[in-house]
């Protein structure tokens, strides 16, 4: 199910990109939850218990905590999800690019306009994961793994366990190096141990020799390896900026 963030601290716009959701959502026969806000930081205050979301919108020019500053607080914790800047004004359209927003829409917001630009937010979301994808055959049968949902993998005896941001574990019986093999194709794997990969966008902190990531799991990293992820989980980082 799609999940949506909207933050607006004008009650009347957020009100108004609420009702704008439903009717797509109703005219698009679209499978979606929403969660409205009226300030960055309860949004925040969210994403730090865990909460994610697939598409943000955001007005720029709120009180306290401008637009731009939650959006760059929003990519701590998720890199990829698409970011839309819903505003009256033009002047932070080059500095939302910083950002990776996705796209800038002036207010008012028609039913037209906002439908044409979620029309395109998911057809680019649908393309995604349509590419970046895991084939594992596990107990349950045959599985499609998004890698932008894999949290991390680790060996166990024989089993290879897929850990999937939603909690979810995958266990199938393959070879380990074979796995890391298709996921290090990806830029954003790291394998701080002969036992783990992991998907650098959930990392929260490096500390000492552990790995803590948004999901609240803990990887260890072997010894004689710590200066080596943390050069590239830096590089990984200045990647993104």
């Amino acid at each position: 199910m799609l999940q949506l963030a909207v933050c607006d601290d004008n009650i009347e716009e957020l009100a108004n990109m609420v009702q704008l959701i439903n009717q797509y959502r109703l005219t698009k026969n679209l499978s979606c939850e929403y969660a409205a806000f009226s300030n960055g930081f309860d949004l925040l205050s969210v994403l730090e218990k865990g909460k994610r979301f697939d598409i943000y919108c955001l007005d720029i020019i709120m009180p306290a905590f401008m637009g731009i500053e939650v959006a760059k607080e929003i990519r701590a914790f998720d890199k990829t999800a698409p970011i839309l800047f819903f505003t009256l004004s033009p002047e932070f359209a080059l500095e939302s690019y910083s950002v990776k927003a996705i796209n800038y829409v002036l207010k008012p917001i028609s039913k037209e306009k906002f439908f044409f630009t979620l029309d395109e937010v998911l057809e680019r979301i649908k393309r995604e994961k349509e590419e970046d994808a895991l084939i594992v055959k596990s107990n349950e049968g045959i599985q499609k793994i998004l890698i932008s949902n894999l949290a991390f993998a680790e060996v166990i005896g024989r089993k290879v366990l897929y850990h999937l941001c939603s909690g979810k574990v995958i266990e199938c019986t393959e070879s380990f190096s074979s796995a890391c093999d298709k996921l290090l194709k990806y830029g954003c794997f790291i394998k701080p141990h002969r036992s783990y990969i992991v998907n650098m966008q959930y990392v929260d902190t490096i500390k000492n020799h552990e790995l803590t990531l948004q999901t609240l799991s803990t990887v260890p990293i072997a010894q004689g390896k710590v200066k080596e992820i943390k050069q590239q989980y830096l590089n990984y980082q200045m990647e993104g900026e």
